[in-house]
């Protein structure tokens, strides 16, 4: 027996009753439509069941304030926001340090920045190393001045002392030549 008077939209007795939500899914979604419309009319006048997202179960949190005023939630500028989280991390010392670092050739001059670089910056100790001797005995009696001109800079206080170090220079410890108890390379000069 075919029912010639049914559509292919149309409910069949069978898939009327609740058996028929355990049936499979059918892929045009014609049964998810059938279902909602099924609970919109046992339920009139009432809010549509909505499904729960991930959204729905984190936890909102209610404030007093309105939004007519200022507040933590309202858009910053990057550079507020920049300068409170450098304070709150209390790194103001260190950018300023670095910035030194990154302006050495304006602060000493660009013939001293060509033989010497800043190395590191620790407790008010700025360790420079120089290309030769001659350059690291220049630094020293320059570093008074270079001291002054940093303070200025970056506060009263910050750079102490200036540790000037000289070239890296070759270890006579190894090699050919060497001996063991002898004096290295000073042997030969006198």
């Amino acid at each position: 027996m075919t029912d010639e008077g049914q559509g292919p939209d149309e409910a069949t007795p069978a898939e009327a009753t609740p058996d028929a939500a355990a049936e499979e899914h059918r892929p045009d979604g014609l049964d998810l439509a059938r279902a909602a419309a099924r609970a919109a009319a046992a339920n009139p006048g009432g809010s549509p069941a909505r499904r729960r997202t991930s959204s729905s179960f984190r936890k909102r949190t209610r404030t007093t304030s309105s939004g007519a005023r200022p507040d933590d939630r309202d858009p910053q500028l990057l550079e507020q926001a920049m300068g409170r989280l450098i304070a709150n991390h209390g790194w103001e010392v260190d950018l300023r340090v670095q910035g030194v670092f990154g302006r050495w050739a304006e602060l000493v001059g660009s013939e001293v920045a060509d033989h010497c670089t800043p190395e590191s910056f620790d407790d008010g100790r700025l360790v420079v190393r120089t290309d030769s001797t001659a350059w690291a005995t220049q630094l020293k009696l320059l570093a008074p001045s270079i001291v002054r001109r940093l303070n200025e800079d970056l506060g009263h206080g910050t750079v102490t002392v200036i540790e000037v170090l000289g070239p890296h220079l070759p270890s006579w410890t190894k090699g050919r030549l060497s001996s063991r108890d002898g004096r290295g390379p000073r042997d030969t000069y006198g």
